[in-house]
């Protein structure tokens, strides 16, 4: 092996050392948050170092909790975000990828919100969301409930209907709460997506802008559904995956009072 192959040799391993050490200094805990009757687990991911930290509140898709969404938070933690991230479906014992939406898995997914903004380590200030999928949708139904405490929203290919609304709705319309919110949002989704999430991503997309509502679109060419955690995941999703996350860091910090955090 010559010397140039040896250099970067060494170099890649103290790159692999200083990721695993960048993923050993954030802590993730487990609590149980009380929503009405029922508990609701969540997982919070704390990064190194002394706070406050701008905070994120995490929602996850119809899929489920599992390693994936751990590592999306831990990403995020590592980022130098406060995240919480309820499990709105296991506290209610709800099977993975429901058809219907269940309205009061809202009240699960803002105690988490309550929750955040009450830690010690959370900076004072209105929090970041990041939601997947059927996440967005409880993003913008929280932002149209409690506009105040939320700063801004990055939304993973997300619903912006309701899934329990009727046939023509989910064809021809957007959530009514787009037409109520304040709170900037930024969209990122898959070129390949389904249709309807694309047509109904675009359509809140011109609506929140002619209202004068801070927006971006970012579609990702090559790219399929859920780009960002696919077991296949093409060069290009990879790619894909690294842009959102970077974007989606510079979105919250854009919009999260960094002020309230000195």
């Amino acid at each position: 092996m010559n010397r140039t192959l040896l250099l970067l040799a060494a170099l890649l391993h103290l790159a692999g050392i200083a990721s695993a050490h960048a993923a050993d200094s954030i802590e993730i805990r487990t609590v149980t948050l009380k929503s009405g009757d029922v508990d609701v687990p969540t997982e919070i991911a704390v990064p190194a170092g002394k706070g406050p930290f701008p905070p994120v509140l995490f929602i996850h898709a119809k899929r489920g909790w599992d390693e994936n969404e751990r590592r999306h938070i831990s990403e995020l933690a590592q980022q130098g975000f406060l995240v919480v991230a309820p499990e709105w479906q296991s506290g209610r014992m709800i099977e993975r990828w429901p058809a219907e939406h269940n309205p009061e898995t809202e009240l699960d997914v803002e105690a988490g919100l309550d929750y955040l903004m009450a830690m010690p380590e959370a900076c004072k200030t209105p929090v970041g969301i990041v939601a997947l999928s059927r996440g967005p949708y409880y993003a913008i139904r929280l932002a149209a409930k409690r506009g105040k405490d939320i700063a801004a929203i990055v939304s993973y290919y997300g619903h912006m209907q309701n899934p329990n609304a009727p046939e023509p709705d989910q064809l021809f319309r957007i959530a009514p709460e787009v037409m109520q919110i304040n709170t900037p949002i930024q969209f990122l989704i898959g070129e390949q997506d389904f249709e309807l999430r694309r047509i109904n991503g675009g359509r809140a997309f011109y609506a929140l802008w002619e209202r004068g509502i801070p927006v971006e679109y970012q579609v990702y060419p090559m790219a399929r559904r859920a780009f960002d955690f696919r077991a296949d995941q093409t060069p290009e999703e990879k790619i894909a995956m690294r842009h959102a996350r970077q974007s989606a860091q510079r979105w919250l910090n854009r919009w999260i009072s960094m002020a309230q955090c000195k």
